[in-house]
Formats: C-alpha cells, structure tokens, sequence
C-alpha cells in the first residue's frame, strides 16, 4: 500500500523557526530531539502545540497506515483513501493550537477521520458505489480473517466463498450509517465501546445498543453463509 508523505514546509502556517522559537500555549518541556517514548499520544499533540513539530511527524508516521487503511475501507479507493488521510493530518495540524487532551488523541483522530468519510460519500452521492467493505477479507495488518472463511483451494468451495463475501457486502452496506461506520471500527480498528461512542458522540450504553442492532441484522440476514 502505498506511503503518505506530507511535507511540513507545505502545512499551512508553518515556519522553519526552530521549536524554541515560539511560546507556548501552556509551559510544556519540548522534546526537540525527537524521542517522545516516555509520552502518551495526546502529551506528543501538547507538545505540537506548543510548536514542536517533531510531534507532528511522530504522530505522522504512527497513525498514517491504519489512517489510509481505515479509509480505504469505507471509500475502497486507494487514490481516495490517501487524499483524505492526507486531510486528516491536515486537519490535525490546523488544530493544533485548539487542542485540548480532553480526549484520547485515537479517539479524537478517528472521529476526524469518520467525518471526513461519511462527509465525502455525502458529497459524491456514490456511498453505495464505493464504500465496499469486506469483512471476510484478510486483514491487510493482522493477516487475519474476521469471519470463518473458506480457504480449500477447489473451483467449489471459491464460489461459495465469494458468494459469501457478496452477501456480506450487501448486507454491510444496507445497515444504516451510524451502524455500518460503527461495525467497521469495532471490527477492524479493535476500538472498544466507549473509544466508538466518543468518535460518535454516543454513550457507551447507546453504542452497545448500535453493534448489538447492527450485529443483529448481519447474523439474521447472513444466517444461511454462517
């Protein structure tokens, strides 16, 4: 899959002042080095903020694939999934002076990243079209398979497989939105209830009652393939 770059020249505002250069919003020590092991995700965006940018290319390089992939998944286009991966970060980074760690930082990078791709199937009017989803497809991260699949390499059990994958994807993509962006971050992401919930400014007890619905309807429908 391919990589994304973003060049921090090119980020809006951005200046090539060292990091001491500017003053921070709150007292931080800046790790200008680089080496933020001793730091949780939402004191490396603290630190962004207060004008390190050695943060943002951490946060860049750990959260930029499972951004992409994530993506692709809802768009299933890969030119796509990269140009708003390439937003999301954008997007982090025009925040930065905003952001508060109010939140975990996932959570917060994930509903971003949520918004922008109910938002984008919105405006193309293509969400049935393109927005794909194979939940009994390998795994691109893991190399595992979500459901049980058949993998007995004969003409027979491949047609029954992708008769199975086929009716997955309808299924998937007949639930209703909330419920379909839901089941994609708990079934591949490993998000659990209360990290979805505040990606979809929902309670825990209301996102339990989401997958257990969306879930529900997957088991009923594909009752035959399962």
């Amino acid at each position: 899959m391919a990589t994304l770059a973003i060049n921090p020249r090119h980020l809006p505002d951005h200046q090539a002042a060292p990091a001491q250069a500017r003053e921070p919003a709150d007292p931080v020590h800046l790790h200008v080095d680089g080496n933020f092991s001793d730091l949780d995700d939402a004191a490396i965006m603290l630190e962004l903020r207060a004008g390190n940018m050695a943060a943002f290319n951490f946060l860049l390089q750990k959260y930029r694939k499972p951004i992409i992939h994530f993506m692709f998944r809802m768009v299933r286009n890969q030119a796509v999934a990269e140009e708003l991966a390439q937003e999301v970060f954008l997007r982090v980074y025009r925040s930065r002076e905003t952001y508060r760690a109010e939140a975990r930082f996932s959570t917060w990078l994930y509903r971003i990243a949520t918004n922008l791709g109910v938002n984008r199937a919105r405006d193309t009017k293509q969400e049935r079209s393109v927005s794909t989803i194979y939940l009994d497809e390998t795994d691109a991260e893991t190399g595992t398979t979500p459901d049980l699949a058949d993998s007995t390499p004969d003409v027979e059990a491949s047609l029954v497989r992708q008769e199975r994958m086929n009716a997955i994807r309808e299924v998937v993509l007949s639930l209703p939105e909330r419920q379909r962006m839901a089941v994609l971050m708990h079934k591949y992401e490993e998000m659990d209830y209360k990290q979805i919930g505040d990606v979809l400014k929902l309670s825990e007890s209301a996102t339990k009652s989401l997958l257990f619905r969306a879930y529900q309807t997957l088991r009923e429908k594909l009752k035959d393939f399962i």
